[in-house]
């Protein structure tokens, strides 16, 4: 599996967006020396694309599949290649509180403690849909782990189309997320333009 191990401070810098997006509370004091060239078109283009990949943590290929995906499907393809992203199992996970940030959540789906509708998932990038019932397994509910991550997540809104059951470890989709409730720093209008160059 590839694995970006650029330091996430420095990632973030070099992008210009802040880490809270990612569930990171760190800040990073040093500023980004640029010379004062202006961004041409396609660099803008290129960090918005970049911005998408590294906050959601998907890599080059599945992303344009997702891109693929989404300009196939009847409305703007931005907002359904958004909608796709968001819609991750692991990105779930963050989003419902159940994880500190979207790469540990990643972990605990692939170490396999998670069930969607009753059957075990172990496929991060696993997309859920409307109704889906998201819970922890019962043998894992107990450990300090999840206790730790809940006392840390306890004060992050939730978005209005989840619905959680914190003390149960449980989650259910409500709605597929409307790109108005999509929070990421993200114009993905520059990223259809980047592909469809």
């Amino acid at each position: 599996m590839a694995v970006n191990r650029v330091p996430v401070l420095k990632r973030c810098r070099s992008l210009g967006m802040d880490p809270i997006y990612l569930g990171i509370s760190k800040k990073s004091n040093r500023q980004l020396k640029r010379s004062n060239r202006k961004m041409s078109e396609y660099g803008l283009q290129l960090r918005e694309k970049q911005k998408a990949k590294f906050i959601y943590g998907v890599l080059e290929k599945p992303f344009r599949n997702y891109y693929a995906k989404a300009k196939k499907m009847e409305g703007m393809t931005g907002e359904n290649l958004m909608i796709f992203l968001e819609s991750r199992l692991d990105n779930v996970m963050f989003r419902m509180g159940f994880a500190r940030t979207r790469k540990e959540a990643r972990q605990i789906v692939d170490h396999k403690h998670v069930m969607v509708n009753g059957k075990q998932v172990n496929i991060p990038s696993y997309l859920v849909k409307a109704g889906d019932t998201i819970e922890i397994k019962e043998k894992h509910k107990g450990s300090q782990r999840y206790k730790d991550i809940l006392e840390v997540t306890g004060g992050n809104i939730i978005p209005d189309w989840l619905e959680v059951d914190a003390e149960n470890l449980k989650a259910t989709v409500k709605e597929l997320p409307k790109r108005e409730a999509i929070d990421v720093p993200v114009d993905e209008v520059l990223i259809v333009e980047l592909y469809s160059k």
